[in-house]
């Protein structure tokens, strides 16, 4: 499918594209660039890619497709290191979980020969790092594309049929569209889980003890969630901050309407409220978000 594919970012998702590619014979060769120089020599060790370095200038040169898995912050440093590098014809995307504000400052950075086509894919887990990750990844999850005006059909074609071709759903929506969806799908449910999570840490120590011994499944998802790299979500809240602002403000008011219910005793409101969410899960097992089974199918 391609000659050469270079992965910037071997992390769990960068980690995960590099296994899919070799697994389904998708490029030639596969080369990625890291800072650092332990995790350039592991994804070597584990077989991942073909070659490895930091000078992310010179491993980009001649890829037919190159993808940025690095987090949100450092975009602007490695489209000003390889920019000058970037071959006619080259497809360029990313893996982040921000559009509007990054498509922008790719655009007027990059030649105009030059395929500028975000991806989103919509997987992970809390883990991270080289090791993390695993070809069956991205398998019945979402791909989000958002083209940018530097994009050609045939590459947007091309690079859709790439995430397919690693297991990938893709649509295709306008970047911002894509930031105020995944803003409540996504931004908002992690920073809640971070604050429930921070809230226990304020607790005595041996409340705290007792909360960790005798954590039930609802405390135990949230701090898997919780778990989460610390930098990729720092960047995206900042990255979107506008949107989950907004839906901040919004759980704000909600969360105060819960709490009157619950002072006033007003068993018929909080009922009302539990059955509309309830009905939510029913929505997203229908849609194939899940699977209907106990504690979510943990063994």
């Amino acid at each position: 499918m391609f000659k050469k594919v270079c992965i910037i970012g071997c992390g769990l998702i960068g980690s995960s594209i590099a296994r899919a590619i070799k697994k389904n014979n998708l490029a030639k060769k596969v080369v990625s660039s890291n800072r650092s120089n332990d995790t350039n020599k592991k994804v070597i060790e584990l077989k991942l890619v073909d070659d490895s370095n930091s000078d992310v200038k010179k491993i980009v040169d001649g890829s037919d497709l190159i993808i940025i898995a690095t987090p949100l912050s450092s975009y602007k440093d490695v489209i000003l290191k390889i920019k000058d590098s970037l071959k006619d014809g080259t497809i360029l995307t990313d893996v982040g979980s921000v559009k509007e504000n990054i498509i922008n400052l790719i655009e007027k950075n990059i030649p105009e020969n030059v395929s500028w086509i975000p991806s989103h894919p919509i997987a992970g887990t809390e883990e991270s790092g080289p090791e993390a990750g695993f070809s069956e990844l991205f398998q019945n999850r979402w791909c989000i594309l958002t083209p940018s005006k530097k994009a050609k059909e045939k590459d947007i074609i091309l690079l859709k049929n790439f995430w397919k071709k690693l297991g990938s759903k893709v649509d295709i929506m306008e970047a911002k569209q894509h930031d105020h969806i995944l803003s409540i799908t996504s931004h908002i449910p992690h920073l809640i889980a971070y604050n429930i999570v921070n809230t226990t840490l304020n607790i005595q120590d041996k409340k705290a003890t007792d909360i960790i011994k005798y954590s039930a499944g609802g405390l135990r998802d949230f701090t898997r969630i919780a778990a989460s790299n610390p930098i990729m979500w720092r960047d995206i809240f900042i990255q979107n901050k506008k949107n989950t602002s907004k839906i901040i403000d919004d759980f704000i008011v909600n969360l105060e309407s819960l709490k009157k219910a619950i002072e006033n005793e007003d068993g018929k409101k909080l009922e009302e409220i539990f059955t509309k969410t309830k009905k939510m899960r029913k929505e997203i097992i229908e849609a194939g978000q899940d699977v209907k089974k106990s504690d979510f199918g943990r063994k």
